[in-house]
């Protein structure tokens, strides 16, 4: 995959090798159906089975800061839906829009040249502007 394109992933496109999920008991709704049954999900992604290049991996360790622990995994819980199959897409759509927003690589800043009138203008405007806060010192009655 290049990091230069806007790719746009799918489930289909991660390694089943590298994820695990595991079904905990939610809180929420549900009444008492959330202390028997575990609907949130707790899903671990391992970065290094990924396969990614270099500055698609650095971006998406950059964005996953909080998410990823010392194993280098990234993981997700999803406890907002009442069943385990809305927990379970609910959290693959969020690791899916952090790989694709680690896929766009940032535009390059370019520099811009003043030319001699903007640069004068510029500083012409600066001596305008501290002369107006310059009148707004005390005012001294000597």
């Amino acid at each position: 995959m290049a990091d230069t394109r806007q790719a746009m992933l799918c489930w289909s496109d991660i390694p089943p090798s590298a994820v695990q999920e595991r079904f905990i008991t939610s809180s929420g709704p549900g009444g008492q159906n959330v202390n028997k049954v575990s609907t949130a999900v707790q899903m671990r992604i391992n970065i290094f089975a990924l396969g990614l290049t270099s500055p698609v991996y650095h971006r998406l360790k950059m964005l996953a800061a909080s998410y990823l622990n010392l194993q280098g995994e990234i993981v997700i819980t999803a406890r907002t839906h009442r069943t385990q199959l809305a927990n379970r897409q609910a959290a693959q759509q969020r690791f899916l829009e952090l790989l694709n927003q680690a896929h766009i690589a940032p535009a390059k800043r370019k520099k811009t040249r003043l030319n001699r009138v903007g640069k004068t203008k510029r500083l012409a405007q600066k001596k305008n502007r501290a002369d107006i806060k310059k009148g707004r010192g005390k005012v001294s009655f000597d």
